[in-house]
Protein backbone atom coordinates (compact mmCIF):
# COMPACT_ATOMS: atom_id res chain seq x y z
CA UNK A 1 0.00 0.00 0.00
CA UNK A 2 1.66 3.31 -0.72
CA UNK A 3 0.69 6.96 0.54
CA UNK A 4 1.36 10.09 1.19
CA UNK A 5 3.48 11.20 4.31
CA UNK A 6 5.26 14.58 5.44
CA UNK A 7 8.69 13.14 6.15
CA UNK A 8 11.02 14.22 9.18
CA UNK A 9 14.26 12.66 8.51
CA UNK A 10 16.37 11.68 11.67
CA UNK A 11 19.39 9.74 12.41
CA UNK A 12 17.81 7.55 14.60
CA UNK A 13 15.59 4.40 13.69
CA UNK A 14 11.91 4.23 15.17
CA UNK A 15 10.67 0.80 15.74
CA UNK A 16 6.60 -0.04 15.14
CA UNK A 17 5.01 0.21 18.68
CA UNK A 18 8.03 2.05 20.12
CA UNK A 19 7.71 5.56 21.92
CA UNK A 20 9.47 8.69 20.64
CA UNK A 21 9.27 12.19 22.57
CA UNK A 22 10.83 14.70 19.95
CA UNK A 23 11.22 18.36 21.09
CA UNK A 24 10.18 20.49 17.95
CA UNK A 25 12.09 23.77 17.22
CA UNK A 26 13.00 24.15 13.48
CA UNK A 27 10.03 25.92 11.55
CA UNK A 28 9.51 23.18 9.03
CA UNK A 29 8.99 21.07 11.56
CA UNK A 30 6.98 22.54 13.51
CA UNK A 31 4.76 23.56 10.68
CA UNK A 32 4.67 19.45 9.95
CA UNK A 33 3.68 18.91 13.93
CA UNK A 34 1.14 21.36 13.67
CA UNK A 35 -0.66 19.75 10.51
CA UNK A 36 -0.38 16.53 11.69
CA UNK A 37 -1.99 17.22 14.85
CA UNK A 38 -5.08 19.76 13.21
CA UNK A 39 -5.56 16.90 10.62
CA UNK A 40 -4.88 14.46 12.15
CA UNK A 41 -2.76 13.06 10.03
CA UNK A 42 0.54 10.76 10.70
CA UNK A 43 4.37 12.10 9.50
CA UNK A 44 7.40 9.94 8.70
CA UNK A 45 10.87 9.55 9.81
CA UNK A 46 12.82 8.06 6.95
CA UNK A 47 16.21 7.13 8.67
CA UNK A 48 19.48 9.46 7.65
CA UNK A 49 22.54 8.15 8.54
CA UNK A 50 25.99 9.07 7.10
CA UNK A 51 24.12 11.96 5.27
CA UNK A 52 21.85 9.80 3.11
CA UNK A 53 18.26 8.19 3.30
CA UNK A 54 18.54 4.54 2.76
CA UNK A 55 15.29 4.08 2.19
CA UNK A 56 13.63 2.60 4.96
CA UNK A 57 12.08 4.74 7.67
CA UNK A 58 8.67 4.40 10.16
CA UNK A 59 5.27 5.96 10.14
CA UNK A 60 4.72 7.98 13.29
CA UNK A 61 1.40 9.30 14.81
CA UNK A 62 1.27 11.98 17.60
CA UNK A 63 0.24 10.65 20.54
CA UNK A 64 0.74 13.81 23.18
CA UNK A 65 1.29 17.54 22.39
CA UNK A 66 3.10 17.98 25.77
CA UNK A 67 3.87 21.40 25.56
CA UNK A 68 3.65 24.08 23.31
CA UNK A 69 6.16 27.23 24.05
CA UNK A 70 5.08 30.66 22.92
CA UNK A 71 7.87 31.24 20.41
CA UNK A 72 5.85 27.63 18.50
CA UNK A 73 8.76 25.25 20.10
CA UNK A 74 6.74 22.51 21.33
CA UNK A 75 7.74 18.85 22.97
CA UNK A 76 5.32 15.72 21.75
CA UNK A 77 5.18 12.33 21.92
CA UNK A 78 4.95 10.13 19.10
CA UNK A 79 4.57 6.01 18.80
CA UNK A 80 5.94 4.24 15.77
CA UNK A 81 2.97 2.42 13.47
CA UNK A 82 4.33 0.93 10.57
CA UNK A 83 7.56 0.35 8.53
CA UNK A 84 7.93 2.00 4.95
CA UNK A 85 10.09 1.97 2.18
CA UNK A 86 10.33 5.44 0.59
CA UNK A 87 9.23 5.51 -3.13
CA UNK A 88 10.36 9.07 -3.61
CA UNK A 89 11.51 12.32 -1.62
CA UNK A 90 10.85 15.53 -1.99
CA UNK A 91 12.48 18.50 -0.24
CA UNK A 92 10.54 20.80 0.29
CA UNK A 93 6.93 19.43 -0.37
CA UNK A 94 5.59 22.67 -2.99
CA UNK A 95 3.74 25.18 -0.68
CA UNK A 96 5.24 23.84 2.46
CA UNK A 97 8.73 24.46 4.07
CA UNK A 98 9.23 20.94 4.95
CA UNK A 99 9.73 17.41 3.13
CA UNK A 100 7.48 14.58 1.76
CA UNK A 101 7.03 11.91 -0.04
CA UNK A 102 5.77 8.76 -1.17
CA UNK A 103 5.86 5.65 0.74
CA UNK A 104 5.09 1.73 0.61
CA UNK A 105 3.93 0.50 3.58
CA UNK A 106 5.86 -2.90 4.30
CA UNK A 107 3.33 -5.12 5.23
CA UNK A 108 4.55 -7.01 8.73
CA UNK A 109 5.68 -10.68 9.10
CA UNK A 110 5.04 -12.84 11.34
CA UNK A 111 5.32 -10.66 14.77
CA UNK A 112 6.28 -14.12 17.05
CA UNK A 113 9.07 -16.18 16.85
CA UNK A 114 10.37 -19.53 17.89
CA UNK A 115 13.34 -18.21 18.80
CA UNK A 116 12.83 -15.92 21.46
CA UNK A 117 13.87 -18.49 24.63
CA UNK A 118 17.50 -18.16 23.29
CA UNK A 119 17.19 -14.41 23.03
CA UNK A 120 16.68 -14.10 26.38
CA UNK A 121 18.75 -16.98 27.77
CA UNK A 122 21.93 -14.32 25.81
CA UNK A 123 19.93 -11.09 27.06
CA UNK A 124 20.14 -11.95 30.25
CA UNK A 125 23.97 -13.61 29.98
CA UNK A 126 24.53 -9.80 28.91
CA UNK A 127 22.57 -8.08 31.56
CA UNK A 128 23.78 -9.79 34.40
CA UNK A 129 27.35 -9.17 33.32
CA UNK A 130 26.33 -5.56 33.10
CA UNK A 131 24.67 -5.43 36.45
CA UNK A 132 21.92 -3.74 34.32
CA UNK A 133 18.21 -4.12 35.90
CA UNK A 134 16.05 -5.49 33.03
CA UNK A 135 12.80 -4.70 32.05
CA UNK A 136 10.95 -6.58 29.23
CA UNK A 137 8.09 -9.52 28.31
CA UNK A 138 9.49 -11.91 26.25
CA UNK A 139 5.92 -13.26 24.97
CA UNK A 140 4.96 -9.71 23.88
CA UNK A 141 4.56 -9.35 19.83
CA UNK A 142 7.39 -8.12 17.59
CA UNK A 143 10.05 -8.49 21.07
CA UNK A 144 12.45 -7.97 18.86
CA UNK A 145 11.73 -4.61 18.70
CA UNK A 146 11.33 -3.54 22.25
CA UNK A 147 14.64 -4.57 22.97
CA UNK A 148 17.03 -3.80 19.73
CA UNK A 149 17.95 -0.57 21.38
CA UNK A 150 19.11 -1.99 24.24
CA UNK A 151 22.15 -4.78 23.39
CA UNK A 152 24.71 -2.34 22.08
CA UNK A 153 23.52 -2.29 18.06
CA UNK A 154 24.90 0.49 15.90
CA UNK A 155 22.85 2.98 14.23
CA UNK A 156 23.56 0.93 10.81
CA UNK A 157 22.78 -2.17 13.06
CA UNK A 158 19.70 -0.36 14.02
CA UNK A 159 18.85 0.03 10.67
CA UNK A 160 19.22 -3.40 9.48
CA UNK A 161 16.76 -4.78 11.46
CA UNK A 162 14.05 -2.10 10.70
CA UNK A 163 14.71 -3.57 6.70
CA UNK A 164 13.80 -7.80 8.55
CA UNK A 165 10.41 -8.71 7.52
CA UNK A 166 9.84 -11.40 10.17
CA UNK A 167 10.20 -11.71 13.80
CA UNK A 168 11.91 -14.80 13.40
CA UNK A 169 14.97 -12.97 11.10
CA UNK A 170 15.11 -10.17 13.89
CA UNK A 171 15.40 -12.75 16.27
CA UNK A 172 17.67 -14.74 14.77
CA UNK A 173 20.01 -10.91 13.61
CA UNK A 174 19.93 -10.12 17.48
CA UNK A 175 21.04 -13.71 18.77
CA UNK A 176 24.24 -13.48 16.24
CA UNK A 177 24.78 -9.80 17.38
CA UNK A 178 25.04 -11.04 21.00
CA UNK A 179 27.00 -14.23 20.09
CA UNK A 180 29.60 -11.60 18.86
CA UNK A 181 29.03 -9.14 22.37
CA UNK A 182 29.51 -11.76 24.96
CA UNK A 183 32.44 -13.04 24.73
CA UNK A 184 34.21 -9.32 24.37
CA UNK A 185 31.68 -7.87 27.09
CA UNK A 186 32.67 -11.03 29.44
CA UNK A 187 36.64 -10.59 28.77
CA UNK A 188 35.84 -6.63 29.48
CA UNK A 189 34.58 -7.71 32.88
CA UNK A 190 37.41 -9.97 33.82
CA UNK A 191 39.62 -7.17 32.97
CA UNK A 192 37.58 -4.78 35.13
CA UNK A 193 38.56 -7.30 38.04
CA UNK A 194 42.05 -7.70 37.64
CA UNK A 195 42.32 -3.81 37.49
CA UNK A 196 40.41 -3.75 41.01
CA UNK A 197 42.73 -6.41 42.53
CA UNK A 198 45.67 -2.93 41.47
CA UNK A 199 48.75 -5.48 41.90
CA UNK A 200 47.66 -6.37 45.15
CA UNK A 201 47.39 -10.05 45.92
CA UNK A 202 46.39 -10.83 49.56
CA UNK A 203 45.63 -13.81 51.97
CA UNK A 204 47.66 -15.98 49.13
CA UNK A 205 49.08 -18.94 50.89
CA UNK A 206 53.12 -19.44 50.13
CA UNK A 207 53.53 -21.99 46.98
CA UNK A 208 56.03 -24.64 47.62
CA UNK A 209 58.12 -26.04 45.33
Amino acid sequence: MEKTLPLFPLNLIVYPGEDLNLHIFEPRYRQLISECIEEERTFGIPAFINNKLPGYGTEMHVTTLHKRYDDGRMDIKSKGLTVFRLVNFENPVPGKLYAGGEVELVEPGDSFSAHAAALVERLERLYDLLQIETDYEPSAENFSYRVAHKVGLSVEQEYELLTLDTEAERQLFLIQHLNNVLPVVSDMERTKQRIRMNGHFKNLDPLNF
